[in-house]
C-alpha cells in the first residue's frame, strides 16, 4: 500500500471548505441557523487521534525490530490511520468553510467562531495524527548490500 499523497487531501478539504460555506450560505438565506460543531464532535476527534497513535505504536516497535506483531494487525491499522486521514482531510475543511463564513458577517458571533475553529484545530490534530501512524507502519528501507550478502551465501 502506498502512502497517502497530499494531492486526495488538498482535494478534499477544498471540497469540504466549499461545501461548508455555500451550506451555510444556502442556511442563513433560507433563514434557519447555520451549522455550528458541537463542542462532543471536538472532543471526539481529538480522542480518536491519540487512539489511533496509541494503536499504531506497537506497529512502529514492529518495524524497528523490538517485538514481533501481527501483520495483519498491521495493515489494519495502516488502512484505519489512510481512512482517518481522508476523513480528517474532509472535516479540516468543513471547519475552515463554516469558520470562514462567520467571520466575513457583519456582525461575528464568537462562540460560534470558537467552535469552529477549535473544530479546525481538532481535524488538523487528528490529519497529523493519521499521517504519523501511517509512517509508524511503514517497514524501514531494507540494505541492498546485505541482501546481496545473504544471496552469496545460499
Amino acid at each position: 500500500m502506498t502512502r497517502t499523497r497530499p494531492l486526495p487531501l488538498v482535494v478534499l478539504a477544498a471540497i469540504g471548505v466549499a461545501g461548508a460555506f455555500l451550506l451555510d450560505l444556502v442556511l442563513a438565506m433560507q433563514g434557519r441557523p447555520v451549522l455550528v460543531p458541537p463542542v462532543s464532535l471536538i472532543v471526539a476527534l481529538l480522542l480518536i487521534a491519540a487512539a489511533l497513535v496509541g494503536l499504531a505504536w506497537p506497529v512502529r516497535r514492529a518495524a524497528k525490530g523490538e517485538r514481533r506483531v501481527d501483520p495483519f494487525y498491521a495493515m489494519r491499522i495502516l488502512v484505519l490511520a489512510k481512512a482517518c486521514a481522508l476523513g480528517a482531510a474532509l472535516l479540516t475543511g468543513v471547519g475552515a468553510g463554516i469558520l470562514v463564513y462567520l467571520l466575513s458577517r457583519s456582525v461575528v458571533p464568537i462562540g460560534s467562531s470558537v467552535t469552529a475553529a477549535a473544530m479546525l484545530v481538532a481535524a488538523a490534530a487528528l490529519l497529523v495524527a493519521a499521517l504519523v501512524a501511517e509512517h509508524f507502519c511503514s517497514l524501514p528501507p531494507e540494505d541492498e548490500a546485505e541482501d546481496e550478502a545473504a544471496a552469496a551465501a545460499s
